[in-house]
């Protein structure tokens, strides 16, 4: 069996987020702060650090997965 290519994946829009990230933050050390926007529900968060953009996003998908079932 063939590996799968993750481009050939198709992706979902319920699973779009937009990223306002920072212009005068230091990404390159770490460092990330700004927005992000789950595009379907038009949820919003203001995040400080990559943990508090990534705990936005598990949330927004946990509770698509939980209101689908």
């Amino acid at each position: 069996m063939q590996p799968r290519d993750d481009n050939s994946v198709p992706l979902s829009i319920h699973h779009a987020f937009v990223v306002h990230v920072r212009a005068d933050m230091p990404v390159e050390t770490g460092q990330i702060a700004g927005r992000i926007e789950h595009i379907v529900s038009g949820q919003a968060a203001h995040f400080a650090s990559l943990r508090g953009l990534m705990e936005f996003i598990a949330q927004v998908l946990r509770e698509g997965r939980d209101a689908s079932s």
